[in-house]
C-alpha cells in the first residue's frame, strides 16, 4: 500500500510539474502574427520625388529632340519635384509659389542652363556627364515655357 500512495505521490507530482512547465512556457510563446490581410504593408509608398522611371541607356544621349519633361522628372526630379531638397530649399528662399520649376514662371533657358551648369547655394554643378548639352537644352526649354 504505501507503493501505491509514493507511486501516486510520483505520478501527481509528474502532472504537476508538467503543467507548471506548459504554464510557464505560455507566457514566453511568441503571439500570433494577425492574418495576411490585417499585416500592415511591409513599406509606406515611395515619395513622388524618388520614384524615377527606368532609364533607357540604349538611346543616344547626344540626340538633339528630348522630351524635357521626362528628363527633367529623370535628372532634376529627386531634388526638385514635390518633397525633395531643392523645393523646400527654393519654398525658404523664393516661397511656396516659386518653391516647384516645373510651376514656376519667369525661367529663361540660359538662366536655367548656367544655374545648372555652375551649381547655386546647396544645388551642386551638373557636369555634362550627369547632363548632356542637349539634355539641359531640352530641360531648359521645358521649365522657361511658363515664361512670358
Amino acid at each position: 500500500m504505501i507503493g501505491r500512495i509514493l507511486l501516486g505521490t510520483a505520478t501527481f507530482a509528474g502532472v504537476a510539474a508538467i503543467a507548471t512547465f506548459l504554464s510557464a512556457s505560455a507566457l514566453f510563446a511568441q503571439p500570433t502574427p494577425p492574418a495576411a490581410s490585417q499585416q500592415p504593408p511591409a513599406h509606406p509608398p515611395m515619395p513622388t520625388y524618388q520614384m524615377r522611371p527606368p532609364e533607357n541607356y540604349t538611346a543616344d544621349r547626344l540626340a538633339g529632340q528630348k522630351d524635357g519633361q521626362a528628363l527633367f522628372r529623370l535628372r532634376c526630379g529627386a531634388c526638385h519635384l514635390p518633397g525633395g531638397m531643392g523645393t523646400n530649399l527654393l519654398t525658404r528662399i523664393n516661397g511656396p509659389e516659386q518653391a516647384l520649376l516645373e510651376e514656376r514662371e519667369g525661367l529663361t533657358v540660359e538662366y536655367v542652363e548656367m544655374i545648372a551648369r555652375q551649381g547655386r547655394a546647396a544645388m551642386p554643378r551638373l557636369s555634362k556627364v550627369e547632363v548632356t548639352d542637349p539634355e539641359l537644352r531640352a530641360i531648359a526649354t521645358y521649365l522657361s515655357r511658363n515664361t512670358k
